[in-house]
């Protein structure tokens, strides 16, 4: 039988009326009614308890530094910088630089040492870090090696040079050999062709 023999549906009394092929329900548009109407239902939402953050501690008053003020005198920038600890290893080597050359000089003696020590780091002369400079060879002779003598690090003498060497690190005091690269002792007189900045405390330094 061919396609075009097919005679349309009849409508009797007891049966119920087709509908129309475009208002008929097919299983396709069912799916999608479904969907819908699960997309329009609302999903219980889980409350969850936010996770807090770690805490973070709060730095120690030692750790973040006294609240320095840059114009006070070195006597009290020492008072508030004493201790035993630098804080790093460069800071360590700044001070033994300090305490061993110049331990028991007034503090503006100390300061101009510890200056040395900057100044060569800093002036692309010399290893460009405190330790570097403190260790390269023949120019400390306390050195032996890249080692020095033991440390007595619970003395006066040592929490000093602790202090000017975080007064040197952070520039805030400038000694009268502010610009010296070299410093020998008075009690020598090596002939240096150098140029002469000051004599302070037991040295005297050239640029």
């Amino acid at each position: 039988m061919s396609a075009g023999s097919v005679a349309p549906a009849q409508v009797g009394p007891d049966t119920d009326a087709l509908l129309p092929a475009q208002t008929a329900v097919t299983s396709t548009d069912l799916a999608k009614q479904l969907l819908r109407e699960s997309d329009q239902v609302a999903v219980p939402t889980v409350a969850t308890t936010p996770v807090a953050e770690p805490a973070v501690a709060e730095p120690a008053a030692e750790e973040a530094g006294p609240s320095l003020d840059a114009k006070a005198d070195l006597s009290t920038l020492v008072s508030q910088l004493r201790g035993t600890e630098p804080g790093s290893r460069q800071l360590e080597c700044l001070a033994a630089g300090i305490y061993f050359e110049s331990k028991g000089e007034p503090l503006a003696g100390q300061l101009a040492v510890g200056e040395v020590i900057a100044n060569r780091a800093g002036s692309g002369r010399f290893p460009s870090s405190y330790c570097g400079v403190l260790l390269q060879r023949g120019q400390f002779s306390f050195v032996r090696g890249n080692s020095w003598p033991s440390i007595s690090k619970g003395s006066a003498a040592w929490k000093t040079a602790v202090a000017i060497a975080k007064i040197v690190d952070r520039d805030l005091k400038d000694s009268g050999a502010a610009t010296a690269l070299f410093f020998h002792a008075k009690r020598v007189t090596p002939g240096w062709r150098k140029k002469r900045v000051a004599s302070i405390g037991n040295h005297v330094f050239y640029r």
